[in-house]
């Protein structure tokens, strides 16, 4: 999508780049959200599109990628939020970035992803490598 949107001059607004807050660091697989917290109702797409909750990923691999995305994240002495919406910003074709955020100091974190402007290969290889062997085989056929 993103290089046909380039070349179709098209921009691209990155939303949900938190996975429903999978990648924001926060959560174990005992984490329970309210009933009326889409994270509840909606993992199966039973309302909308079920890419709108965990990007599509069922909570428990969710849960051990976003671990595995954390230590990759560490290496670069950043929290998962702030590596993830860096590495959002710097896909080519990637105009904005929308995460979500409940307190000042969440938002202020948010804007230290800006801070990170060259991610290292080892880190870009390492999330090529998670996306490949836990996120893909759940997600790609539908994108």
């Amino acid at each position: 999508v993103l290089p046909a949107a380039r070349e179709a001059g098209v921009g691209i607004i990155a939303r949900v780049p938190l996975a429903s807050g999978l990648l924001s660091g926060r959560y174990t697989k005992q984490t329970t959200f309210a009933p009326d917290d889409h994270r509840s109702y909606n993992r199966h797409g039973e309302s909308f599109d079920v890419g709108e909750t965990f990007a599509g990923v069922d909570f428990e691999t969710g849960v051990e990628a976003a671990d595995e995305f954390a230590l990759l994240a560490s290496r670069i002495g950043a929290n998962p939020a702030q590596a993830a919406l860096a590495w959002i910003a710097a896909q080519p074709g990637v105009t904005t970035v929308i995460p979500g955020a409940r307190t000042p100091e969440q938002a202020r974190g948010n804007a230290r992803a800006a801070d990170l402007r060259t991610l290292p290969s080892s880190f870009l290889e390492g999330v090529t490598a998670l996306y490949d062997e836990r996120i893909r085989p759940q997600v790609h056929d539908r994108w």
